[in-house]
């Protein structure tokens, strides 16, 4: 937000016929950040703070270390600026000194043992830090086993090596480099942290094989059919065929190329193709015509014989070999014109 906006914003005092106070954020409008200069390790916290005014810091505090129950004093400044971006350096005299982002220690309950609170915020029961057992505290703990409340291991809870502080630390990290909030930076680091017991590879197995539940909804039923056959009896005067116009054309095809392919062949040659029956086998072909002529009839159709018949029904005989038997009876007079009778009705119907 803007400078001249956000001091118009501080100023309101009611919005509408509600009253209201504003004031600034008393963290996310800051940034902390440390500088490591021996040159002004003696120099006091006042001082420093009396140069850097001007470069918008607010406090400046030194970092120390106990001793013998004494404070020593480090090379290592803590500035606070009353900006929200960290400046990359600020200049302390004649030197430029730059700055890095303050990561702190992660807070740890002295009561519970937890972490992220401190005892004054605290509603848990009193647990010892060097036992992780409840009731008493580490300066009257008698026990010789030490186990860390947090993670179950073998050492403390104030043990710098542990896990679960490393892991607080790191997520305090992320929160402050990357300037987010803390639940947004814990959830970073869980995702980052593998689970126990889960290796990469049964998690991708998990994922691509699906069980066999799952492969089994989608397989199709598959169920018997099969019907009886339908008994068709021989059309009269009056009755009405549907067929497929599109099989009819094709009827009509069929019959026009057997007639141009066999117009030359003599009669005692196309005693073959008068077979009636729909598959003829090897021993069919060698036996006589006469042998052959005597398979079993078509129902409802007497074919012509290979004497008697004309040139037309003798070229028809092949087109029924394509044909369903059940269709036979109703078919086979009508291809003897190729003109459409004029009491036969054509159904266009859909073809799958």
């Amino acid at each position: 937000m803007h400078t001249k906006q956000s001091e118009n914003v501080i100023k309101l005092q009611k919005i509408g016929d509600i009253q209201i106070k504003v004031a600034p954020h008393h963290s996310l409008n800051h940034s902390k950040g440390v500088i490591s200069e021996s040159e002004f390790q003696r120099d006091l916290e006042d001082d420093i703070l009396e140069c850097l005014k001007d470069q918008k810091v607010i406090a400046v505090r030194r970092i120390t270390i106990k001793r013998n129950n004494q404070n020593f004093p480090t090379k290592h400044v803590i500035l606070t600026f009353n900006t929200p971006v960290l400046p990359k350096s600020v200049k302390i005299a004649y030197m430029n000194c730059p700055v890095r982002h303050f990561i702190p220690n992660p807070l740890r309950c002295f009561k519970c043992q937890r972490f992220g609170h401190t005892i004054t915020a605290c509603r848990g029961k009193q647990i010892c830090a060097r036992c992780s057992l409840p009731d008493h505290d580490s300066n009257n703990c008698t026990s010789t086993t030490p186990k860390c409340y947090n993670c179950n291991g073998d050492h403390p809870a104030f043990f710098r090596s542990c896990p679960r502080y490393k892991q607080e630390k790191e997520i305090l990290t992320v929160k402050i480099t990357k300037n987010i909030s803390f639940p947004e930076a814990r959830k970073i680091i869980n995702d980052r942290t593998p689970k126990p017991g889960i290796s990469y590879s049964s998690a991708l197995n998990s994922v691509v094989t699906p069980s066999c539940s799952q492969n089994m909804q989608f397989i199709p039923s598959i169920t018997n059919t099969t019907t009886a056959p339908t008994t068709v009896t021989p059309p009269s005067d009056n009755d009405v065929i549907t067929i497929k116009k599109s099989d009819w054309l094709s009827l009509l095809e069929i019959k026009k190329s057997w007639e141009k392919t066999f117009s030359t062949v003599s009669e005692t040659c196309a005693v073959l193709p008068l077979v009636s029956t729909f598959q003829p086998t090897s021993a069919c072909s060698t036996a006589s015509n006469s042998e052959c002529r005597t398979s079993a009839p078509i129902p409802g159709i007497s074919l012509p014989s290979a004497t008697t018949g004309t040139q037309s029904n003798k070229l028809l005989a092949p087109i029924l070999f394509h044909l369903s038997p059940l269709l036979l009876p109703q078919i086979y007079p009508l291809l003897q014109n190729q003109s459409l009778p004029s009491n036969l009705k054509i159904k266009r119907t859909q073809t799958h």
